[in-house]
Formats: C-alpha cells, sequence, structure tokens
C-alpha cells in the first residue's frame, strides 16, 4: 500500500511540470492567436530566462538602473530612449528587493548611523512635501526621484558586499562618463547644444537634464575620481589604461561646459589625490596656486557671454547667483522648519527675491538650495550627514592603508576615488545644485558599504 501511495506520488511530482508546462504553451498559442506577431512566442520563450538571470543578479540589476538614471545615458543616445530602459530597470530593481528581502533573504541588511542621519533628512524632505508652498510640485520630485536616490542608497549599500563589487561599480561609472564625455566633445566640436555660443550641453534640444552646462559638469565630475584613482594606480593593466583615457576625457568635457563648479571640483579632487601622495605640501600648494588659473583659462570662462572678462566688477552670472542666495535664505527665515519644499525655489524666486528680471532663476548652489527647500532644521541634518560620511571615509582609507597589501587594489582605489570625489562635490557644491541630486547619496552608500565591509579581517575580504 505504502509502494502503491509512494509511486503516485512521484507520479503526481512527475505530471507537475509536464501540467505547467502545457499550461504555459496554451497561454502562449492563445495570445498568438490574439496577437498575430511571430515574435511573441520567442519574447514569451526569453522571458523567463530574463527573469531569473535578473533575479540572481541584483547587484547588477540595480547599478544598472543608477547608471542610467544619472547619467542619462538614453538621452545623450537619443537611440535608446524608445527603449524605456530606465523605467524597465526600476521595476527590475523593485522585484529584486522584493524578492531578495522578503522571499529568498539572501540580502544581508545592516544599519549605520551614516544611514540613519540619511533616512532622517529624507523624513524631512517628507515633511516639507506636506507644507510645500506647491505641494503638487514638492510631491512630484520627491515621488519621482527623490524617493527613488533613497531607496537605491541603501540597496547599493546592501547589495555590494565583495570587493570586486566596487571595483566593478568603479569601472561602471567611469566608463559612463567617457560615454557621456564622448557627446560632449562631439557637440562641442560641432558647434551643436551649444549655451551662450561657447558652453557645451546633451540634450538641450529635447529638454534633456544634461541640457545645461552646470548639470552636465556636475554628471561629468562625479565618475572623475573614480577614474583619476585607477589612474594612480602601480603596475599596468587594462582597468588603469583605461582610466586613463576615462579621465582625460572626462576632464576635457567639464573644460567645454565652462563651468566654474566643475572646475573648482576637477581641482578638489586632484588636489586630495595629490596631497595623499606628494611630501612636500609647500610645493604642493604653490603648484595648485598656478594650475588654478591655468584652468580657468584652458576652459575659456572669459569667453562666456554671462560671466566672462567683457563684463566689469561683479558680472552678471555671479550676482545672479548673489541675489538667488539671498532669496533662499529669505526662504528659509519664512519657514525655518520645513522651508518652501523641495523642488519649490523656481517657482518661489519672485515672491523673495529683491531683484526681479523678468525670470525666475535656479539657486545654483548645494547649501542654500538645501536651506531654502528644507528650511534650517533640513540644512542642519544635511550638514551632519555629509560630516559623518567624510569622517567614516577618511577612516576607511585609513584602514585600508594600514594594511600594505591593500593599498593597491580595486578597493582601495574605489575608496580613495569616493573620498576625493565627496570632497570634490563638497566644494562645487557651491555653484552646482545638487543637494537632492544622485552624486552625494551613491558616495553615502559606497563609503557605508566599505567601512561594514571592511569590520570582516581584511583576509577574508580579500577571499570573497
Amino acid at each position: 500500500m505504502k509502494a502503491a501511495l509512494k509511486n503516485q506520488d512521484h507520479s503526481g511530482m512527475r505530471l507537475k511540470p509536464l501540467a505547467w508546462s502545457l499550461l504555459v504553451v496554451a497561454l502562449v498559442a492563445l495570445i498568438w492567436l490574439r496577437i498575430s506577431n511571430p515574435l511573441i512566442p520567442i519574447v514569451l520563450g526569453v522571458l523567463p530566462l530574463l527573469i531569473v538571470m535578473v533575479m540572481k543578479q541584483p547587484f547588477w540589476v540595480v547599478l544598472g538602473f543608477v547608471c542610467f538614471s544619472f547619467f542619462r545615458l538614453h538621452e545623450a543616445f537619443p537611440a535608446l530612449y524608445v527603449l524605456r530602459i530606465p523605467q524597465l530597470l526600476a521595476l527590475a530593481s523593485l522585484a529584486c528587493l522584493a524578492w531578495h528581502l522578503f522571499i529568498s533573504r539572501k540580502m544581508q541588511i545592516y544599519w549605520s548611523k551614516e544611514l540613519s542621519c540619511l533616512m532622517l533628512f529624507v523624513a524631512l524632505c517628507a515633511l516639507g512635501v506636506i507644507f510645500a508652498s506647491s505641494r503638487p510640485t514638492a510631491m512630484a520630485y520627491f515621488n519621482g526621484v527623490f524617493s527613488k536616490i533613497a531607496l537605491m542608497t541603501v540597496a547599493i549599500a546592501w547589495l555590494m558586499r565583495r570587493p570586486k563589487d566596487f571595483e566593478r561599480a568603479a569601472v561602471a561609472f567611469f566608463v559612463c562618463g567617457l560615454m557621456i564625455a564622448t557627446v560632449a566633445l562631439q557637440n562641442a566640436a560641432a558647434g551643436i547644444e551649444m549655451v551662450e555660443g561657447t558652453r557645451v550641453t546633451i540634450g538641450r534640444s529635447m529638454g534633456s537634464v544634461l541640457g545645461d552646462p552646470n548639470d552636465l559638469a556636475l554628471t561629468l565630475q562625479f565618475p572623475l575620481g573614480f577614474a583619476l584613482a585607477y589612474s594612480l594606480k602601480r603596475g599596468f593593466s587594462f582597468t588603469r589604461l583605461l582610466a586613463i583615457v576615462c579621465a582625460g576625457a572626462i576632464i576635457l568635457a567639464i573644460l567645454a561646459t565652462q563651468s566654474r563648479g566643475g572646475l573648482l571640483g576637477i581641482a578638489t579632487i586632484c588636489a586630495v589625490l595629490a596631497w595623499r601622495r606628494v611630501e612636500n605640501k609647500a610645493l604642493l600648494i604653490s603648484a595648485g596656486a598656478l594650475a588654478l588659473p591655468i584652468l580657468f583659462i584652458l576652459a575659456g570662462v572669459s569667453e562666456r557671454s554671462s560671466g566672462g572678462a567683457a563684463e566689469s566688477g561683479i558680472d552678471e552670472s555671479s550676482m545672479g547667483r548673489i541675489y538667488a542666495w539671498q532669496a533662499a535664505f529669505k526662504m528659509a527665515l519664512y519657514n525655518p522648519i520645513t522651508g518652501v519644499g523641495i523642488d519649490n525655489f523656481y517657482a518661489n524666486y519672485y515672491f523673495f527675491s529683491s531683484h526681479w528680471d523678468g525670470k525666475n532663476h535656479a539657486v545654483h548652489s548645494t547649501w542654500f538650495g538645501v536651506l531654502a527647500e528644507t528650511g534650517f532644521v533640513g540644512f542642519i541634518v544635511f550638514c551632519v550627514l555629509l560630516f559623518k560620511v567624510c569622517r567614516l571615509a577618511h577612516q576607511n582609507l585609513k584602514t585600508l592603508a594600514q594594511h600594505a597589501s591593500s593599498k593597491h587594489t580595486g578597493l582601495f582605489s574605489c575608496a580613495e576615488g569616493v573620498f576625493a570625489g565627496m570632497l570634490g562635490t563638497i566644494v562645487s557644491g557651491t555653484f552646482l545644485t545638487q543637494g537632492f541630486t544622485w552624486p552625494i547619496y551613491i558616495f553615502t552608500a559606497l563609503v557605508v558599504a566599505i567601512a561594514q565591509l571592511l569590520r570582516q579581517p581584511i583576509a577574508e575580504c580579500k577571499s570573497r
């Protein structure tokens, strides 16, 4: 009797795959009859394999989403736009995170003071949406952009568990930077998508985020720290050669934007990396003081129609920033707890500016942007977050430097690129609005993930 039942169980188990196969075939047949397209069976046949691959490689899916969302590759290469790759990667990322968090439970979950500070800032931004001067505008930006950035920041921190993950992410970032820089240099050579006749942009005619030269400089500045850090590695390797090419192209593209914030970012990143290598600090400071004016000359900032040498005294571009910063401070005074709400500075410029020239202006400053849109409370939390992240990034480098065998690894270069890039972002934040965009939060995720990895023994880290 038991044998008979056992045989029945085995036969039932054999029938289940057959039943599922027949069901899938029947569904494919019905869809094909309904939509007579020869590609339908091929797509449905490949779809299960794609789903399995996506679920097994959550790191690459999330990294792809970050690259497309931040670097706007689909806008730099319009042929990709119709494929809706960012939207597909967003859905795949959410599905992967949900699967590995709640079903497979293979994702290692941890927490840190930096992530707590980040979540507090996100909560203050969410509170600011409720009290925003234009709630629909704040809600649209928070739901469409900033909430995704916050979610992916935590996802990156949790998904990066091996030293190779950091090297792959760094290489992906500066390769994407090379792609954007190539398009920018092509536009500059052809004289298309230019602002003020001399400043290069990408996709301005289609309303791209990269259509503003300052935003383009910000996008290019992010991978520069990684590219320069890998360029300074000892020994010859393909990765180092690729990093050198990428660094050169990125610097040339930033120069073509003629963005003063971008130039400050280049100078800061180079200064941080040089400071760690040059023993004679006095000589380094003297060389830096000579190099910075040369950098501005090479960028052709004096040729700009706004902020160039043709304007005497304080130029129009600088005065525009001063007026915007004054307006930002008044917005914070008006509502010191929550500010005017995320993405609401532009719409409120008219009501708070002491100088009206017939149009609203962007704030062009990370610090004043955060101050205006989150109030004094949000500004303090934001500054504390940056301080904690920078301090942890420096501690990561010190920990890696204590082990001679770790000084020339990909993990060390990534950690150094993060530290230099973070400081470059902070300095360039004087002229670039990046309080609610990707760079600061990607750096935060990488710093936290490296610190979590280094809490394990170095030998164990290398073997993973």
